[in-house]
């Protein structure tokens, strides 16, 4: 067996035979695999960038290569080829089997594309704040503090969160670019107290369905009993859902400003 590669420039490299591998020879009825499993090297795939064409000769005598390829030292592992190109090539193996019965070789041809790898491109982060203790969240990972620059960034946009205690979070979206840096400036505005909460008010829910369950916004909150329940709530808007077997669930919104009764009577 005789391998060729043909290179997207037109060179030619001859893979089998070579002086690393032990034999070219492939007996009937069995796999060869090049290299070997015991063989100590391996071949390596490089540029150019292109298509590359395998090039598989089987004779079933050893043919005389001397016209198309040959070692040029004692030190060479592999053969210098004398065709360029894959035409080249063919034209020079087919006076080596032209002597041969027609029946007494093949030939076949694999591709392969190598293909150049897509450099990726880093930049840099900057996030300035008017505050300390600040903290920069990029694309939901934690980069750390403020007033510092990132670097090796991959290109791209990303959400950004910047946090600082007592203060409303920052979030906008950033474009990282290769070879340059983006600043990020964060003027922190004091997160405003909120208004103190009114006490809470007792409102009364008062039933003749004893036994109904009676929820506010959406958490139970007890069941009637000698007709009514007595709830707590805070002042606001609040959602009353009564539920008992055998009627109509009961919701509504309900304004609390002050202590007051809700009389639900659910129909059925």
């Amino acid at each position: 067996v005789y391998l060729f590669n043909v290179n997207p420039d037109g060179s030619v490299d001859q893979i089998l035979p070579n002086r690393l591998s032990d034999s070219n020879l492939v007996k009937a009825n069995t796999t060869k695999v090049f290299p070997a499993p015991e063989d100590k090297f391996n071949f390596t795939v490089a540029g150019p960038i292109g298509q590359n064409k395998v090039l598989a000769l089987a004779s079933l005598t050893p043919l005389n290569l001397d016209q198309i390829s040959s070692f040029k030292t004692t030190q060479d592992q592999f053969a210098t080829v004398n065709a360029k190109n894959q035409a080249g090539l063919a034209q020079a193996l087919s006076i080596v089997v032209n002597p041969l019965p027609q029946n007494s070789w093949v030939s076949d041809t694999a591709f392969y594309t190598v293909a150049g790898r897509t450099p990726i491109s880093t930049g840099s982060l900057f996030v300035g704040t008017n505050v300390g203790n600040a903290t920069v969240i990029l694309n939901g990972q934690r980069l750390g503090g403020a007033n510092v620059t990132y670097s090796n960034l991959k290109a791209g946009s990303y959400p950004i969160r910047v946090q600082a205690p007592g203060y409303r979070d920052f979030t906008t979206t950033v474009a990282i670019r290769g070879g340059s840096t983006t600043n990020v400036n964060v003027e922190f505005a004091q997160a405003v107290t909120p208004a103190p909460v009114n006490s809470a008010f007792t409102v009364s829910v008062r039933s003749s369905v004893s036994g109904a369950r009676i929820f506010v916004d959406g958490q139970e909150a007890g069941t009637i009993r000698n007709g009514g329940l007595d709830l707590q709530l805070s002042g606001g808007t609040h959602e009353i859902v009564m539920i008992a077997p055998g009627y109509r669930t009961f919701v509504s919104n309900y304004n609390i400003t002050k202590n007051g009764q809700i009389t639900i009577n659910p129909s059925r």
